[in-house]
């Protein structure tokens, strides 16, 4: 009996093809799914992280605005004390 007649080696090759077709759109299927599944994770994960460093942020701007606090208003003092000097010197200087 041979092994290489038409029909049996064209059927051989129909069932490999069809075999491989199926196992291919089985593993995309698949595939997807790990992706899907892993991206999901990640997503839930860049969350999290994306919370605790709001919350981080949050915690050093009023700790922050604590500690400039009782100082901005000396400085806005010293600005405008250093404004009135300028302005005096230029009279002083341009003779105005």
């Amino acid at each position: 009996m041979k092994t290489t007649e038409p029909g049996k080696l064209s059927y051989l090759l129909l069932g490999i093809g069809l075999g491989a077709l199926g196992s291919v759109l089985l593993a995309r299927k698949e595939s997807r799914d790990l992706l899907r599944e892993r991206s999901r994770k990640s997503l839930d994960y860049l969350n999290q992280q994306a919370a605790k460093l709001r919350e981080a942020a949050d915690e050093i701007a009023k700790r922050g605005k604590e500690f400039i606090g009782p100082h901005r208003d000396s400085v806005k003092t010293d600005t405008e004390a250093e404004r009135q000097d300028y302005q005096e010197e230029k009279r002083d200087i341009l003779g105005g």
